[in-house]
């Protein structure tokens, strides 16, 4: 998987501001589905550290193996297009487009806007 392919799927990084040409993307990654689901599930694909699969969830860092809807090969493109699919299907089709997550920024001291 590479940045580039995800993104043609309709991923967007959890974390714009870290991009593939700054740390290894070979490390770590996750991003999200740009749409919902149309019962507004959201959709998400994690690369763990150190683990050799990516993980499809709902939530954005599932801890519980009952919290993963799929584990696929890093190389299973076949099988990622297969699971979005699904999951879309399982969840009444392809929704609105996901709110943008704009982080707080840290200010230590007040400013006039």
């Amino acid at each position: 998987m590479t940045d580039s392919y995800l993104r043609s799927l309709g991923f967007v990084s959890t974390e714009p501001e870290r991009t593939s040409s700054q740390l290894p993307f070979a490390a770590a990654w996750r991003y999200q589905q740009q749409h919902l689901a149309q019962d507004g599930t959201a959709l998400y694909i994690e690369h763990p550290y150190g683990i050799d699969s990516c993980r499809l969830s709902t939530l954005i860092a599932p801890l519980d193996q009952q919290d993963v809807l799929t584990t696929l090969a890093l190389t299973d493109r076949v099988g990622l297009e297969g699971a979005i699919q699904h999951f879309y299907a399982a969840h009444g089709g392809i929704g609105p487009l996901a709110p943008v997550f704009v982080p707080h920024l840290f200010r230590p001291y007040r400013r006039a806007q």
